[in-house]
Order: C-alpha cells, then structure tokens, then sequence
C-alpha cells in the first residue's frame, strides 16, 4: 500500500532461498572431503609375509564338508604342514583365498593354524602354543570355516602364511 507517505519498498531479489541451498551443498563437500581421506588412510599397502613363512610348506591337501549340531555346513581343509627352518613354531596364521569361476576372489579368511592332536574319542585341531611344530617337523592342520560364499568353485584355495611367531 504505497502512496507518497509510505512508498512501497523496492522490489529485491530474493536471495533467502539461495544462501540455504549453497551452505547446504558447501557442507556435504567438507563431508564427503572428510570421508574420502578417512578411507583413503585405512587403505594399507599389503604387508610383506614374515620371512620365515618360507620355512613352513603345505602338502596333502583334503577339503570336506559337515553338518554340526545345529545343521549349519562347516568346511575343512585338512593337510599337513611342515617346517624346515630351524626354528620351533609356536603360532601361525594362514591366508585363504577363495576364488570364483572367473579367476576371482570370492572371499579371503585369516585363520589361525591348528594342528590335529589325535586320540580317543576324536582328532582335535589346537593351536600351535598347545602343540608346537619343532624344527624338520610335519604335521596334520585342519582349517575349519563356517561361511563358504556361494561363488566359490570348488577348486583348492590359495593359501599363505601371514603370521608367524617362533621360539
């Protein structure tokens, strides 16, 4: 209602609108800044195997599959593993690669190394600390996993040793 006492004010543009949406969009870039070099520091370039991974080899490889108590599939790979260093093992911790149909991973699990203790009533897999592998010594190990993926195909996995403590 302007007349020659109160003019009508001038019509501005109306930036209230566009200030919201630029401080919106300059949050998300400091985010997704932030969130690019978080994730870009956890990636690790992969560790060197322990030097005397070299020392242990697998040999007789057997996989096999089982239902436990409560019907779920456990899969085993049962071999033996022998050291010739010159050194006693007391822990290692294996790298298991499952591959797909085409050359693939499918899935990659680090267990730990057991050994097969034999006797009554059944063969048990310990740890190396409960059962150490002495220098020029082979044993039976059995890997056991519970969660196989489905894309795997059937072929022995890769397997390397990533941990490796000695006495």
């Amino acid at each position: 209602m302007g007349g020659l006492i109160n003019p009508s004010p001038a019509a501005q543009p109306d930036e209230s609108g566009f200030r919201p949406v630029l401080i919106g969009v300059v949050i998300v870039a400091v985010v997704i800044g932030i969130l690019v070099l978080v994730f870009r520091a956890e990636q690790k370039p992969p560790a060197e195997p322990p030097a005397y991974a070299a020392s242990l080899t697998f040999s007789d490889l057997k996989a096999s599959a089982a239902q436990n108590f409560v019907g779920a599939t456990v899969n085993y790979l049962d071999g033996t593993v022998t050291n010739t260093g010159d050194k006693t093992v007391i822990h290692a911790v294996v790298q298991v690669v499952f591959r797909d149909d085409m050359g693939q991973m499918a899935q990659r699990e680090e267990v730990p190394l057991r050994v097969l203790r034999t006797g009554p009533p059944y063969d048990e897999a310990v740890d190396l600390n409960m059962s150490p592998l002495a220098p020029g010594q082979t044993k039976p190990f059995r890997l056991t996993f519970e969660n196989i993926s489905a894309q795997w195909n059937r072929a022995y996995p890769e397997m390397k040793i990533t941990d490796v403590r000695t006495k």
